[in-house]
């Protein structure tokens, strides 16, 4: 017996889905390597990030969410800073300073994505804290300008702001944001996991 595939494309579905169809752009633009093209990577980068505020405003408001956009909606954020980060990376466009920043932002994503996964066995969410919001925040706006890079501050005509350094700063900052959160994250999966071991014992 075969089951038929339905897709909800509301408004706030389409903007989730296009967090993902905006990587390969911006893939793209950062391979040129051109102040044209880093400056469009921070506007598609940007555009991208903006849609995750969006689309869950757009689904509360409207009382249109969906199986699809929830599931959807995490992976692609995660996707997107994943593609952001290796591409800043691939191509030096990060200090070595700022590579330990970068891989605890990474460590992070795979930390609570694991913890979700085991969470969603035992039926039970992991909410996001308003703390987590800054984090995001903070990184989406450190990747952002990060991107951008100090090529597009000449382009622009202020190539006396140093854009690296202060995408550098804001991306430590995302980190230790990041630390904190994911350690609550980690306190609630084990406390979740704790009950469900004890609830097994004779």
């Amino acid at each position: 017996m075969g089951y038929r595939l339905h897709v909800n494309l509301s408004l706030p579905n389409l903007l989730t889905v296009s967090r993902i169809l905006a990587i390969p752009l911006l893939v793209v633009l950062v391979m040129i390597r051109a102040p044209w093209a880093d400056a469009a990577a921070c506007a598609v980068f940007s555009a991208a990030a903006i849609t995750d505020y969006f689309d869950g405003k757009i689904a509360r408001e409207r009382g249109i969410t969906s199986g699809f956009g929830v599931m959807l909606d995490p992976i692609a954020d995660k996707l997107l800073v994943g593609a952001a980060l290796m591409v800043l990376v691939g191509f030096e466009r990060l200090d070595d300073r700022a590579l330990l920043p970068a891989i605890i932002i990474m460590l992070r994503e795979i930390l609570v994505s694991g913890l979700r996964e085991y969470l969603a066995t035992l039926r039970v969410g992991l909410p996001v804290t308003p703390l987590a919001k800054w984090k995001t925040g903070f990184q989406m706006g450190a990747l952002g300008v990060l991107l951008a890079g100090d090529s597009t501050a000449r382009l622009l005509g202020i190539g006396w702001l140093p854009i690296g350094l202060i995408g550098e700063l804001m991306l430590w900052a995302a980190a230790i944001l990041t630390l904190v959160t994911g350690w609550d994250y980690w306190v609630a999966g084990m406390r979740h996991a704790a009950r469900e071991d004890a609830g097994r014992d004779p």
